[in-house]
């Protein structure tokens, strides 16, 4: 007795279970399909799990893993970052440098915590010495501005006197000139003390960074 043929639906059906399986020897040992023994992970937008011999072009910017032909990870390429990103970890890894810097500078300059703050009260003596001066300077111009106020009452616009003359032209620039320059030395003075509490906070940062790193090294 003979065998009949299997009906078409049938050889269909196993055609269709032999694709399945194909499927999930493939998933099962991903490596095995490149011609180099590499093979690559990848995820999709919705969350599954893919491998492959090649990455598809709309994956190939995203976070993937290398594989042996034993599946194992040997490498991993991170995805790719936007410009901003990129700018981002630029200026993080330049912080970072100049941090390591600064901390070398640290440990290789100062003995002790006493030779920080001695440099700090020199700086600062030297903020406070120019402060002192502008200071005393300041106090000058407006005993000069007094005394030229106190001429220019005696000429138009500020005399009440009909027969008052015009102000000479050598006061009214003088009386402009002492203004101007009280008023760049009130600014510089200003700068001064901004500048002297900056030169504090570094200093005590400095202080407190030293502390660290000798807790770190010992």
């Amino acid at each position: 007795m003979f065998a009949r043929a299997p009906c078409p639906r049938f050889r269909w059906l196993l055609a269709c279970t032999a694709l399945v399986a194909a499927g999930i020897c493939a998933a099962a040992a991903p490596g095995q399909s490149s011609k180099q023994g590499i093979a690559y992970r990848w995820v999709d937008e919705q969350g599954v799990v893919h491998y492959g011999d090649h990455i598809p072009p709309q994956y190939a910017s995203k976070d993937r893993a290398i594989l042996n032909n034993q599946g194992v990870e040997v490498g991993h390429l991170d995805a790719q970052k936007t410009p901003e990103q990129t700018a981002t970890a630029a200026r993080e890894r330049e912080a970072q440098m100049k941090l390591r810097q600064h901390d070398a500078f640290l440990i290789t300059t100062y003995t002790s915590i006493k030779d920080i703050e001695a440099l700090r009260d020199v700086r600062l003596d030297q903020l406070r010495g120019q402060r002192a001066a502008g200071e005393q300077y300041t106090e000058s111009l407006r005993t000069r501005l007094a005394t030229l106020q106190t001429r220019a009452l005696s000429f138009q616009p500020y005399s009440s006197r009909p027969d008052a003359r015009r102000m000479p032209d050598d006061l009214a620039e003088n009386l402009v000139r002492t203004v101007n320059e009280m008023r760049e030395l009130s600014g510089a003075l200003a700068a001064k003390a901004e500048q002297e509490a900056a030169l504090r906070a570094q200093f005590d940062g400095d202080i407190a960074r030293y502390r660290e790193l000798h807790t770190i090294h010992q």
